[in-house]
């Protein structure tokens, strides 16, 4: 008996057979468009940008593995023997995409209105930790706020690389959290732009840190 579209999105490519990277593909576009949905019919009153910002939190790498732990895929994975002995079932990449995955096999087994419903069910818990004032604000601004008032100190940048021509420089920077021992990076056009990332990556983590030590 061949494997539903279900137990194929579990399958890492590393894993004999057909594994999940064509799922994840369109996936991530019913994720997002899913995701876009709830955060439209939740705060009917933010502006785009702050939609943008909030949905960018919540479909990061990070942000869809924390809910894909929740359901639980990290034990349901198939991997190949290289990855099941590195811990591959708990690497943010393999379960976020396993999740988008999971999303597009939901879409072709039972129809949009069925996955919808499943997909919007899934961020529910992450969507009621959320506060619009938080998004208002340019990332390294949050994350310096964050970070103060659980007297974290203060975060630090650095630039560790610039490469490209003058016309088209990508810039790599880190941003660290001394305090809980985080490292994040992040590249971009500008080092502005790479600097705003790697806040944003960070909140993500310690936010995600944070609901793992208190759990509601």
């Amino acid at each position: 008996m061949s494997a539903s579209l279900s137990e194929q999105a579990l399958v890492h490519r590393s894993a004999r057979g057909a594994n999940n990277e064509r799922l994840e593909f369109l996936g991530d576009a019913v994720v997002g468009l899913v995701v876009a949905e709830l955060l439209y019919d939740r705060f009917p009153k933010v502006d785009e940008g702050v939609l943008t910002r909030m949905r960018a939190h919540l479909v990061c790498e990070r942000g869809l593995a924390e809910v894909a732990r929740t359901l639980k895929l990290g034990e349901r994975l198939q991997l190949g023997p290289g990855e099941l002995k590195s811990g591959g079932y708990r690497r943010d990449s393999i379960l976020a995409d396993a999740l988008e995955a999971l999303a597009a096999a939901r879409y072709f087994e039972s129809g949009w209105d069925a996955c919808r419903a499943e997909v919007r069910s899934w961020f529910e818990h992450a969507l009621g930790s959320l506060h619009t004032d938080d998004f208002g604000k340019d990332a390294k601004t949050r994350l310096q706020e964050w970070m103060q008032a659980r007297a974290l100190g203060l975060p630090e940048y650095e630039l560790v690389d610039a490469t490209g021509p003058e016309h088209a420089r990508e810039f790599l920077v880190h941003c660290r959290a001394a305090a809980h021992s985080r490292q994040t990076e992040a590249r971009g056009n500008s080092r502005k732009l790479a600097e705003a990332r790697a806040a944003e990556a960070m909140i993500t983590q310690l936010q995600a840190d944070e609901r793992k030590a208190n759990p509601a």
